[in-house]
């Protein structure tokens, strides 16, 4: 079992700090300046991490106007499978320098490389993690590659089945990497909440004693918070300066209010999380006093016995567990008390013969 990898200086997994990326995507619209206004506007809403991918359309796909290579029933209906990737793809003259902007002010640089040639890119840049993508999962020379470089490997599974997760895992500590961390993820964008199973994150936890969290293309922020609640120790939530922006990735996009208001909701839920405990807590110490107790309600000579009128259970919590009612009852006072007196075991005489 791993229970943690490290990225830079943070180390993530249980019991540590969600660690939060912004995915920026295709969200920069090819235009440096909007691209680095993102990187601010992540570090400024509680990002921990920007993500870039790194491909070219050529890399991904070749230029085809056949039925095969035209996507039908998602939100880029109507586009080629080149033109989509020449419209989102990030030009990689920037990356070096967005690398540098993002470390300036305290993010992790990381990016999710498509084949081989953007894997050594990276290497060269000093990358410290990859990202594997939900379709690439399957590509397992790909994440032996990566996996070459001795760096953590995030890998995303939407779509995959267990035994395709499997494979991508052997694959990747074949490769010479034991730093591995999965992301539960729905592959439709957006995604439908009733089709996030947030229930699989402790699910592949067990199953690969890996670290586990969550790549989100739901609407709005309930889910991820919903996925820290279940063990998630990574999110990766799609960010944009605002979603009236055109671009392929937009619609389902954080704007940086909405992103802020996610880590805070995060940071509150890790805070709630806490550990196993029983008992009182520090807070409730004060709150002692309105559970209920025996008291005595009226005033009572040495030997008179306990009876239900003058022994009741009612607040403040200063006397006798309730409880004892019945171990009080038909025994005698052991010396005058007055109405209003918390019951104690010293007040307590014998039982009535």
């Amino acid at each position: 079992m791993i229970s943690h990898i490290s990225i830079g200086k943070r180390r993530i997994g249980l019991n540590e700090p969600v660690y939060i990326v912004a995915e920026i995507s295709a969200n920069h619209n090819q235009d440096f300046e909007q691209a680095a206004r993102l990187l601010q506007a992540a570090k400024d809403a509680g990002a921990d991490a920007v993500k870039f991918q790194t491909y070219t359309p050529d890399t991904m796909t070749i230029r085809s106007d056949r039925k095969h290579f035209r996507i039908d029933g998602s939100l880029w209906d109507g586009w080629t499978l080149y033109d989509l990737y020449a419209k989102a793809y990030t030009p990689w003259e920037w990356q070096p320098k967005l690398k540098e902007m993002a470390e300036k002010i305290g993010l992790d640089f990381l990016s999710t490389p498509f084949d081989p040639m953007s894997v050594d890119f990276l290497d060269r840049m000093g990358v410290t993690a990859y990202k594997v993508a939900s379709f690439e999962i399957v590509d397992l020379p790909l994440i032996e590659v990566l996996a070459n470089t001795g760096k953590p490997l995030i890998i995303s599974t939407g779509m995959a089945t267990l035994g395709e997760i499997e494979d991508a895992v052997q694959a990747a500590q074949k490769g010479g990497t034991r730093e591995i961390a999965l992301l539960k993820c729905t592959s439709a964008y957006p995604a439908p909440p009733e089709e996030a199973n947030l229930r699989t994150i402790p699910h592949l936890a067990e199953a690969f004693g890996l670290p586990v969290g969550l790549s989100d293309h739901t609407l709005g922020i309930a889910v991820p918070v919903a996925g820290v609640a279940l063990g998630a120790c990574i999110v990766e939530k799609h960010f944009t300066l605002s979603r009236s922006n055109p671009g392929p990735d937009s619609a389902f996009s954080l704007e940086p209010p909405e992103f802020k208001a996610m880590v805070e909701a995060i940071r509150t839920t890790e805070k709630a999380l806490g550990k196993v405990y029983y008992g009182v807590s520090e807070k409730e110490e004060s709150s002692k006093v309105f559970r209920r107790s025996l008291f005595v309600v009226r005033d009572m000579r040495a030997g008179e016995v306990f009876t239900k009128e003058n022994v009741r259970s009612i607040r403040p919590g200063y006397g006798l567990p309730p409880k004892f009612l019945k171990d009080v009852l038909g025994r005698r006072v052991a010396r005058d008390v007055t109405c209003g007196t918390p019951l104690s075991w010293e007040l307590i005489g014998e039982r009535l013969d």
